[in-house]
């Protein structure tokens, strides 16, 4: 995050805009309206009171723009996301995200496998902490 300011201070230098960074014929992925409105009520909540700046990027540019990509489906973002958070050990972000992946289609025997296989990349006590929380996502009832 902190290269975001640095990022758009060279944006501005050369003249790059959201217009002119993204091809024109590619139609971003559609947004569930209910969990956007879920998600972007616990940024308000949470995030904006103490860091407005990264509530508006949040919600600007992670999720407005990054996560709507057509070039990842919805699913595999929730995958790489799920995957990466347990590989650095970042569990606070990690029901969340599990949650948006299930919602995506993620089954927990899949969940379980990213775990699996993260042992071997990212190192056991990772993957053995994640894997309370996987249980706690999919013992809570479908949406």
């Amino acid at each position: 995050m902190s290269a975001v300011g640095v990022a758009k201070s060279v944006f501005k230098q050369r003249g790059i805009t959201p217009d002119t960074s993204r091809p024109e014929s590619s139609a971003l992925l559609p947004v569930d309206k209910a969990a956007e409105a879920e998600r972007a009520a616990l940024v308000k909540e949470n995030i904006a009171p103490v860091a407005p700046e990264l509530a508006r990027y949040t919600d600007d540019v992670l999720f407005a723009d990054l996560w709507r990509q057509p070039d990842l489906a919805a699913r595999d973002r929730s995958l790489v996301t799920v995957a990466a958070l347990i590989a650095r050990g970042q569990l606070e972000q990690l029901s969340f995200h599990l949650n948006k992946a299930r919602e995506s289609g993620l089954t927990k025997t899949q969940a379980a496998e990213v775990a699996t296989q993260l042992a071997f990349y990212a190192g056991w006590p990772r993957a053995m902490s994640s894997l309370p929380i996987i249980k706690a996502v999919y013992a809570q009832p479908d949406k």
